[in-house]
């Protein structure tokens, strides 16, 4: 957890909604210089901090609305810090809890050093990035569709389907198997959604691919080294990594990306494990489905993923193998190197 620690003349505390904000701006004894409510444009918030703008810093908790705030405040050149609306807690344990307490409270964290950082991703980069991640929603609906299809078959125990569904030429006849019309019409649905998420994501993944703004080529073609990272999931894993330096160690890294468990320990005893989902689930999805198609297509591998699962077990070697490719990445991408397969299996 980062804290951002710098001093200023004076501190904006706000909280942020769709159409109004709670502005409460503090100057450095901590006395109250402005706390109102306005709307949530540019024009009513400049006129706002328009006394104190050349010595305030501005912080926003991190929830979908930030983005124009952000933009705003780099154009003017006004120190923005994003705060990590899961380590918040000051905002959620009170006994009582309003808009006009929540934005005094981001003011006194930030005076105090005390406001976890979130991190604030270059505006320019935003759109694809989201694209990429809407792309992965549609992804996860089709497959959502393509499971209920095998779960109808296994439902009323017909015989497994002799070819892979999840491409359309092997589509064709798949309801006529059902004798029942009201389930042939279930499958007749599930198959039109199908029809129309492949047409979707074929779309979105050419668009993708002719117009993604590739930042750092040399970083693109590094990820793409590493068997198992194809075009889509390198340009995934290039715009929600965005700069490794913003990682200060691996273990800030693989955390980040949710592939290790964290740990609850006091007094020395340890309490399990919890905020399991504190972190990026996008690069959790990446490197997850990486690990898939790496150990489907690493030959050079297949005895160390042997090793893994005669001793851990499929689902557990499948974890050590993607937190072991999250490393891996780290240092290739910090280290400027291209990944190396002997280097990756040395040692085992």
């Amino acid at each position: 957890m980062n804290f951002y620690n710098k001093q200023h003349q004076f501190y904006c505390g706000i909280d942020l909604h769709a159409r109004k904000m709670f502005v409460c701006i503090l100057d450095q004894n901590g006395e109250i210089l402005v706390h109102k409510n306005i709307y949530a444009k540019p024009e009513p918030f400049l006129k706002c901090i328009e006394p104190y703008k050349e010595h305030i810093a501005v912080a926003v908790e991190c929830i979908f609305t930030w983005y124009w705030i952000a933009d705003l405040c780099t154009e003017k050149t006004i120190p923005f810090i994003l705060g990590h609306a899961l380590y918040m807690k000051a905002i959620h344990g009170g006994k009582t809890k309003n808009d006009k307490i929540d934005s005094h409270k981001i003011a006194v964290l930030l005076k105090g050093g005390m406001l976890p950082m979130a991190y604030v991703y270059p505006s320019e980069m935003r759109s694809t990035r989201d694209l990429l991640r809407r792309r992965n929603f549609f992804t996860r609906k089709r497959a959502e569709l393509l499971a209920h299809i095998q779960n109808t078959n296994m439902q009323y125990n017909f015989p497994s389907f002799e070819k892979r569904i999840d491409r359309k030429s092997n589509r064709g006849e798949i309801e006529n198997r059902f004798p029942d019309v009201s389930v042939q019409k279930t499958i007749d649905a599930d198959l039109s959604m199908l029809d129309s998420y492949d047409k979707t994501i074929r779309d979105l993944e050419l668009h993708i691919t002719r117009n993604a703004k590739i930042h750092d080529v040399n970083t693109y073609y590094r990820l793409r080294s590493v068997p198992g990272i194809g075009e889509i999931l390198g340009l995934l894993l290039l715009y929600e990594i965005h700069d490794i330096n913003r990682f200060p160690t691996v273990q800030n890294f693989v955390s980040y990306s949710r592939l290790i468990r964290p740990i609850k320990e006091s007094g020395g005893k340890k309490y399990g494990s919890s905020n399991k989902k504190i972190g990026n689930h996008h690069l959790k999805w990446a490197f997850s489905e990486a690990a898939c198609i790496f150990k489907r297509d690493a030959k050079k591998a297949k005895k160390y993923i042997l090793y893994l699962e005669n001793r851990h077990g499929k689902a557990r070697s499948l974890s050590i193998l993607t937190h072991k490719l999250g490393r891996t990445v780290y240092y290739m991408l910090k280290h400027e190197k291209a990944f190396n397969m002997d280097k990756f299996l040395k040692g085992q």
